[in-house]
């Protein structure tokens, strides 16, 4: 078990299921408040209900006012002291095939949904005792695939971003971090999987193979992998652990 030895109140974006429903299930487990973030209300709920947060808040990150208004709504009831910003989303297309609209909508989602919850956060956190602020990431924020410029540079921006701001908060107690997870087992990979059958013809053992390989131990990741990777930065034993891009990926990066 993480070493939390107080009882944080986390925010989990995006944390009705994948990545973020693990993450939020473990700092539940570990003695956290969470709350999980989300457009869609019946997956919070379903997601409070089985134990693996306390409270939902419904907002879409790329919408500042709401996610603003949302996580004022949570701090009211508890001050935050761990943002996991996780909520992401991708699409896949060739460059030349990449309009703007598709940068924009990636950019949207995966970076200034992290900007926007990160900024809510932070003016309460920095002065207090301890904070974190911990971004899902992924691979593809540390090196390029082809067919998904806008996602990669999405990502790309968050890792930077990170390491920016991690030192801005250096003389403070908040850290701030990234976890870059492979390809995972979840939603997200699903789609994927069925986008390369849909537009190859491959089964469905060829598809996860195809995203597998690039995998040095030729397997997905599994969420909760990534989630006690997390875990770990929310620690009080990580609190030298900053401005890291940390890939959760058997050894791809």
């Amino acid at each position: 078990m993480s070493g939390l030895t107080h009882s944080p109140h986390a925010l989990v974006t995006g944390g009705g299921r994948g990545i973020g429903r693990a993450i939020a299930a473990s700092l539940v487990g570990a003695g956290a408040t969470v709350t999980v973030l989300g457009r869609n209300p019946a997956v919070l709920e379903e997601a409070v209900n089985a134990g693996s947060a306390h409270f939902a808040a419904v907002a879409d990150v790329s919408n500042e006012a709401s996610l603003k208004a949302a996580i004022a709504g949570a701090s009211a009831r508890k001050p935050i002291d761990i943002l996991i910003a996780n909520a992401g989303s991708a699409e896949s297309a060739p460059f030349a095939k990449s309009d703007a609209a598709l940068f924009a909508r990636m950019m949207d989602v995966n970076f200034m949904g992290v900007v926007h919850a990160v900024q809510a956060v932070l003016p309460g956190m920095k002065d207090r005792p301890y904070g974190r602020i911990v971004a899902v990431a992924s691979t593809a924020g540390l090196k390029g695939y082809a067919y998904v410029s806008a996602y990669a540079a999405a990502k790309h921006a968050v890792v930077g971003l990170v390491r920016s701001l991690a030192l801005e908060m250096a003389g403070s107690n908040v850290t701030v971090n990234a976890v870059c997870p492979g390809f995972t087992d979840t939603d997200l990979v699903a789609g994927s999987i069925e986008n390369i059958i849909r537009k190859t013809g491959r089964t469905r053992e060829q598809a996860v193979a195809e995203l597998a390989k690039h995998n040095p131990q030729g397997r997905l990741i599994t969420p909760q992998e990534v989630a006690d990777a997390v875990l770990w930065l929310c620690g009080d034993g990580a609190s030298a652990i900053t401005g890291q891009a940390i890939a959760v990926a058997g050894g791809e990066v």
